[in-house]
């Protein structure tokens, strides 16, 4: 691949080595629970690779978004529900490294690349969905704390995340709307907050997405992230630097998952004497799942590729959430046509991508809010790229080498 580098070669080796002998045998238990894993987050925490973008000086990997892609690419070509845990904990780190102050920094980062913390991201509401600046829940500032109340919905990682990055409305009647959201760190064990009992969605099991709620929650002033007011940009730029590009690659995983199990059907399954690989409208579907998920990686890897450089890319990033996503779903379908009926069956794994893929289509913004947000760019009605302003927080230094390998992960694979 035209990115790739030996150091990010090596690391797909290790993660998919991991995957399929640690991940794997988790699968079928998963499936036939639906309830929140929490084997899977330790497992895949422990390998360092949720500090795959946070800098050395605080433990990281300093590996870049490139790498990042490839790690939960690979996990979710075994399990759309262990990419989507990597993805989540790895979208909770952006805020800190975003708008954290050296403090918080010092206090969260190491222990996220060490694995022993996992931070998370509650933005939506019931009530506003994409629409950020329609929440309800709110912080009041009292002294030296804020006091939380309201709820958030589709939290990722919220039945075992750590610490959450929560969005609230701060600001009065009278505050400009952009200005009317803060951010805050909350740790997952302060009194008053309540994790909803968790709700198995149709697809990706084993992954709590769920909801939480805040009852007079009392947060440390400290635990703010950046100033009052800051909300707003906490929570677009993760979506747009880290959301946007984790899910594409997490359907990328399944994309890649979907085709590897078509070409063994085909091959193995035969009609009219001969392997269903041999007729040509079998050959036409395949190579058409094959060029979408060539298109789609080549896509998807430009864009972080340019987000590892500092270059400005948040049109490329939303286009690609876009283009995998329904990439993703176009092929999965595909896929259910060869397989027919035997598509349709638990004993193959065919059914588990297609509604695991379904499930990538909403978070970090629907299809419809990715081609609103390219279109204001066109339109030249955008306020700035996040990648311009950012990037240069996990930008990896032009022409020097890299290791894209954590001491985790060189310790698994020894």
């Amino acid at each position: 691949m035209l990115f790739e580098t030996d150091d990010h070669q090596r690391l797909r080796q290790q993660v998919r080595d991991f995957a399929e002998g640690e991940v794997t045998p988790h699968v079928a238990r998963l499936e036939s629970s639906a309830a929140v894993d929490t084997i899977l987050p330790t497992l895949i925490a422990e390998q360092g690779w949720i500090g795959v973008t946070i800098p050395r000086e605080y433990g990281g990997m300093a590996a870049g978004h490139l790498a990042k892609t490839i790690i939960i690419e690979e996990l979710s070509r075994v399990s759309g529900a262990a990419g989507a845990i990597a993805q989540a904990s790895q979208l909770g780190v952006a805020k800190i490294l975003h708008f954290g102050t050296e403090q918080q920094k010092q206090q969260w980062l190491p222990r996220i690349a060490a694995g022993t913390c996992l931070p998370t991201i509650a933005t939506t509401e019931a009530g506003s969905g994409g629409h950020v600046l329609g929440m309800q829940a709110t912080a009041q500032r009292d002294g030296d704390h804020y006091i939380l109340n309201g709820s958030k919905k589709f939290v990722g990682n919220s039945h075992v995340g750590h610490v959450h990055g929560v969005i609230v409305r701060t600001g009065g009647a009278d505050t400009r709307p952009s200005k009317s959201l803060s951010a805050f760190l909350v740790e997952a064990d302060r009194p008053g907050i309540r994790l909803v009992e968790h709700q198995p969605a149709m697809g990706l099991h084993g992954f709590s997405f769920g909801d939480i709620e805040f009852n007079d929650v009392a947060v440390p002033a400290a635990n703010r992230l950046g100033n009052e007011g800051d909300g707003l940009h906490v929570a677009y730029s993760s979506s747009v630097l880290y959301g946007r590009p984790n899910l594409t690659a997490v359907s990328l995983g399944i994309h890649q998952a979907a085709l590897d199990s078509t070409v063994a059907f085909v091959k193995e399954r035969r009609r009219y004497g001969a392997p269903l690989a041999d007729l040509p409208t079998i050959q036409h579907k395949v190579g058409l799942m094959h060029h979408r998920l060539i298109t789609a990686r080549q896509t998807a890897y430009h864009a972080v590729h340019l987000l590892d450089r500092g270059d400005p890319c948040d049109g490329k990033l939303m286009s690609s959430k876009y283009g995998n996503v329904e990439a993703a779903m176009d092929s999965v379908r595909t896929a259910m046509e060869v397989h027919a009926a035997a598509g349709l069956r638990t004993d193959r794994p065919l059914e588990r991508y297609y509604r695991d893929a379904a499930c990538i289509y909403a978070p970090a913004g629907t299809g419809d809010i990715q081609l609103l947000r390219l279109a204001e760019t066109a339109l030249g009605d955008d306020r700035g790229q996040w990648s311009e302003r950012l990037a240069h927080l996990t930008a990896l230094a032009p022409q020097a080498p890299h290791s894209a390998t954590s001491t985790a992960t060189r310790e698994h694979a020894a």
